[in-house]
């Protein structure tokens, strides 16, 4: 029954042209990341770019981690923007799926550190925001 609801909600049909435009406009911090995560060179995990889960678009995702990384820019500190995050995460929460979320800066100023917060990730299980 899990499948089902998965296959229900994850990558949408009605968003495939739109989670493609945004994979080929990667910003630069996410095409940054991406240099690290793609191919299964952090610890052998698959990730994906612009995964869907329902209606909203994660910039990437380790199904078999559940886990999903955002990259936030300023405009993510914006009041009416973080309690529409956090609304996001709690969603995600529901199905299971932590969320990471980590400013673009920190990808060119602390990268080693950011792939180390997203290791220590791996094997846990998801805990309410």
């Amino acid at each position: 029954m899990q499948n089902k609801v998965d296959n229900l909600i994850n990558n949408k049909k009605i968003l495939k042209t739109f989670r493609r435009r945004l994979r080929k406009n990667l910003t630069p911090a996410e095409s940054k990341l991406w240099r690290y995560l793609q191919n299964k060179q952090l610890d052998g995990r698959k990730f994906r770019r612009q995964h869907s889960v329902n209606n909203y678009i994660l910039d990437f995702y380790c199904p078999s981690e559940k886990l999903a990384i955002e990259l936030d820019g300023e405009v993510h500190n914006i009041e009416t923007q973080a309690e529409y995050d956090n609304e996001r995460d709690l969603f995600l929460f529901h199905y299971g799926i932590k969320v990471l979320r980590f400013e673009n800066k920190a990808v060119f100023e602390n990268l080693e550190n950011l792939i180390d917060c997203i290791k220590k990730e791996f094997g846990k299980t998801s805990a309410l925001p």
